[in-house]
């Protein structure tokens, strides 16, 4: 079955009704007043998508369900004398706001218009109609540029006088029309179809093909949605709020979507359609304005918002019209909301008793705990604001002001903050809200496209500043006072609050980085909700985790502040930073050692800077482990680069002041020189071949452990092996570093254990895991190298040559160095897994590469069997909690397998 009438569908039904579809169902049961409809299923369009032609079968369910509609509104489609309408609308599983297409009016022609004028009594509601029909029709479903259409509609009003469509009589309307037939006609090749049906099934086919228009395609993978799920569409009888001024279309919000306040939000315009509203082509009025307008509609509507909310224990966004003081619900979803206002909204419906902690823990994520943490404008700067509009989307952001798309796109790719400000935003300005730090439009409100697409994706939005004389083709905006703000000049916008101000306003940290920080007690009379909301989901999750966090940090004060993040450890100290700076001159001397003599001296140089090194990482973290990464890169990092020591050498020469310990160190380094260093001489391979580098690490680790076992604390060290391939390299590094221990415990009396394993970067130390485990106390998944031996390229060089590339053609949704490889680095890291245990059951396992603080990874790494993952101090938190939701969600797809 291609085709589910409303009531033959539910909210579960999703995966096949999409989004839009399975909500309208789920209403119509409930028993609200949804318009008679239909869905045509997500399977019938991925047939089409793939094939090319639409399935047999779907023109007669079409026809039948659509029968069906007419009988219930005992009207037929294209009658001359008493037309029904539909809508045709898209409806992916996942909300694509504004993303795809959308064409209402469906039916009218030159003959229906004139019946449905005589119907409702009002010819310029009639010939209104008709005209959105063929804009929208010809836009969506002929491919005709919409600036033909917007061009003649701005010149009819210039010359009626029109300030806005409303203001536009039947006369001028009908005029109208005949201008946008004539475009039609002109751009396309043919008339406008004056039959209904097929303008029915030609809209159907442009919203499955609008799945892959370039807008879809940018979204799904910003947003990581599949591109093989395709949409639904559904087909709905028209209700019309541009029926006269007791009509109209709204948009509504059970709670607010930006900041989580219980209360009534949304957007309500008089005498229009539903896409007028989210288009931001005139400014709505607030909500509650509806009760002065018509108190009737107004207080059902209340009362369907509460069902809605108590129904689908969550925040619901609705979308209505009223036609002539008649309420019909035309959409509801979970809504999008603001990263604060998510973490609000679910302690607050944990408190009336709507949800559990672990439902609460579910509906928040780690994208959105990472922008809680960014900046916000300091309240102690001096500032004037010199415009103000709608908190749309909150958070602080500062940049050049840049008035389109393309050089939205463009000042981005070279490292400048923008802020793209326009009029209102559409669908085609995906790019560039992407690539700015916030958004600024002059119409619209918080329900139009800038603000619901800003709040899905964390980006700062302020919208509907009517005060903005914003002149797009000149690249400049006017603010009251006769401020002038050109394209490049620097503006700050403050999503919470509505302001814009000239030039850089500071920012400082956010109060929930305060939070974490250990500077705000969540327990506080003054604490934020935010913060309190926050406290109490990182206790939920703490308290569900699996996976223990720790952090990567190489000094003392990083690791100080990863401990108050919540970090329960160090998962990788990189040794190789302790070596930059004047310390440099001791590895030179390493190299350029020429007998045992000069190499012991070299190493006792070194020693005791290492050893406080690793005092001090100690003492931050006593009681919890401390990964210690022998040292990795490259010996070239630490030497002076071939070219410039040979031209230094070479001028000395010319001036006869040669310097023999510059020819000594640059015969070294000429003896090192490697065509591809990250694949030669580096980490085991270097322990390996300069003696004693290795054990010099080592005992400055234990020496350190037995100070620290002195001083009376409780150090936990333990010691990783860096690019091990082979157990033989592992097996040799170990005896090393045992025999180096056992005399350290003999001189000092430290009884402390120190564990000895391995960092896993290699695709073949994965594919021999169980003969490496056999070696080893413990594996540390180092995913960033991981990544790049199995892909066979370097993130330092691809990134900048061909990812852009790679993004834009689809080879990648998602960059694998941002989240984890999962197909391919991923199954070797459970390759590993399994056999590393099989071979040594109590083998420890973690990961320290960055992916350990990609939420998405932390999925698949509790799911693989790890005990615990590493990742820079500022996500531990965001770690901490994702690990609690891959914890309860797992739990709960359980829980329903065995049901």
């Amino acid at each position: 079955m291609l085709v589910y009438g409303f009531a033959q569908g539910n909210k579960d039904m999703r995966d096949l009704l999409g989004g839009k579809g399975a909500n309208l169902a789920e209403m119509t049961n409930l028993g609200l007043p949804v318009p008679p409809g239909f869905t045509i299923t997500t399977e019938a369009c991925r047939t089409y998508l793939d094939t090319g032609q639409v399935p047999a079968e779907l023109h007669d369910e079409v026809t039948k369900h659509l029968a069906l509609v007419e009988t219930a509104r005992g009207k037929r489609l294209g009658d001359p004398g008493d037309p029904l309408l539909v809508s045709v609308r898209s409806g992916a599983k996942f909300s694509m706001p504004g993303m795809m297409d959308t064409v209402l009016n469906i039916g009218l022609t030159d003959r229906s218009v004139r019946g449905l004028a005589e119907q409702a009594g009002d010819e310029r509601f009639a010939w209104d109609s008709y005209r959105r029909l063929l804009q929208m029709f010809g836009k969506t479903v002929q491919g005709i540029d919409g600036a033909h259409f917007d061009d003649a509609l701005d010149a009819l009003k210039r010359d009626r006088g029109a300030p806005h469509d409303v203001d536009l009589d039947a006369g001028a309307l009908r005029e109208l029309v005949t201008t946008y037939k004539q475009i039609v006609r002109a751009e396309s090749g043919r008339d406008f179809p004056q039959d209904p049906r097929e303008q029915l099934d030609a809209a159907i086919r442009a919203v499955f093909d609008s799945w892959n228009a370039p807008r879809a395609i940018t979204y799904r993978r910003q947003e990581r949605i599949s591109a093989d799920l395709g949409t639904a569409v559904n087909v709905v009888a028209m209700v019309f709020g541009n029926a006269g001024p007791d009509s109209g279309t709204g948009v509504a919000f059970t709670r607010d979507p930006a900041s989580g306040a219980r209360g009534v939000y949304g957007d309500y315009l008089a005498n229009a359609q539903g896409e007028d509203v989210v288009a931001g082509i005139r400014n709505t009025v607030p909500l509650t304005e509806l009760a002065h307008l018509d108190k009737k509609s107004y207080d059902e509507l209340l009362d369907i918002m509460a069902t809605l909310e108590g129904h689908y224990r969550d925040l619901c966004d609705i979308e209505f019209t009223i036609e002539r003081g008649r309420l019909w619900m035309l959409q509801t979803r979970v809504g999008k909301r603001t990263a604060a206002a998510a973490f609000r909204i679910a302690t607050q419906l944990v408190d009336e008793g709507l949800i559990t902690e672990d439902e609460a823990l579910s509906r928040v994520d780690g994208h959105q705990l990472a922008q809680l943490m960014f900046p916000r404008f300091d309240e102690r700067a001096a500032r004037q604001a010199i415009a103000h509009g709608m908190n749309a989307s909150p958070g602080a952001a500062v940049g050049r002001a840049v008035f389109d798309t393309a050089t939205a796109v463009e000042w981005n790719s070279t490292g400048e903050d923008v802020i793209l400000v326009r009029r209102e935003t559409t669908p085609d300005d995906l790019d560039g809200m992407i690539a700015a730090r916030g958004i600024l439009t002059s119409r619209g409100g918080r329900t139009s496209h800038a603000a619901v697409v800003a709040r899905g994706m964390g980006k700062t939005c302020v919208c509907g500043v009517e005060t903005l004389d914003i002149d797009v083709a000149r690249g400049r905006f006017t603010a009251p006072g006769g401020v002038e703000v050109s394209e490049g000049d620097v503006i700050s916008i403050d999503g919470t609050t509505g302001d814009v101000f000239l030039g850089e306003v500071p920012v400082v940290d956010s109060p929930v980085v305060r939070y974490f920080e250990g500077e705000l007690d969540p327990g506080a009379a003054q604490a934020e909700e935010l913060v309190r909301s926050v406290h109490r989901l990182m206790k939920v999750a703490d308290g569900r985790r699996r996976l223990g966090v720790r952090a990567n940090a190489d000094l003392p004060d990083d690791a100080a502040r990863a401990r108050a993040m919540g970090a329960a450890g160090i998962g990788l100290c990189r040794t190789e930073h302790m070596f930059l700076g004047e310390r440099r001159r001791y590895v030179e001397a390493l190299v350029l050692a020429e007998d045992d003599a000069e190499r012991t001296a070299a190493l006792e140089a070194l020693l005791p800077l290492q050893r406080a090194d690793f005092e001090g990482l100690l003492a931050a973290m006593d009681g919890l482990p401390v990964t210690v990464r022998l040292l990795d890169p490259p010996l070239h990092e630490f030497l002076p680069d071939l070219t410039d020591l040979s031209v230094r050498v070479a001028l000395a020469g010319e001036r006869g002041v040669r310097d023999p310990q510059d020819e000594r160190l640059l015969r070294a380094v000429r003896r090192l020189h490697e065509q591809n260093p990250m694949m030669g001489l580096r980490g085991v391979r270097l322990g390996l071949v300069v003696p004693g580098l290795y054990a010099l690490q080592v005992r400055a680790v234990a020496e350190a452990a037995a100070a620290r076992e002195r001083a009376g604390g409780h150090p936990r060290v333990e010691v990783m092996i860096p690019l091990v391939g082979t157990v033989q390299e592992l097996e040799l590094s170990r005896e090393e570093a045992e025999r180096t221990i056992a005399d350290v415990r003999e001189r000092t009396g430290f009884t402390g254990p120190i564990p000895v394993g391995t960092m896993v970067e290699l695709p073949r130390a994965a594919l021999t895991a169980g003969a490496i485990a056999r070696a080893a106390d413990f594996f540390s998944f180092g995913t960033n190298d991981l990544t790049q031996t199995t892909w066979g390229f370097s993130r330092d060089d691809v990134e900048a040559a061909f990812f852009a590339a790679y993004l834009e053609r689809g080879v990648f949704g998602v960059s694998p160095f941002e989240s984890l490889d999962v197909a391919g680095v991923g199954r070797l890291v459970d390759l590993a897994v399994r056999e590393g245990r099989a071979a040594r059951p109590d083998l420890k396992l973690g990961v320290c590469g960055e992916h350990g603080g990609d939420p998405d990874s932390v999925h698949f790494f509790h799911e693989a069997g790890l005990d615990y993952v590493s990742c820079s101090a500022f996500r531990v938190p965001v770690a901490r909690l994702e690990a609690g939701r891959a914890a309860v969600l797992a739990d709960a797809d359980a829980g329903s397998a065995s049901r």
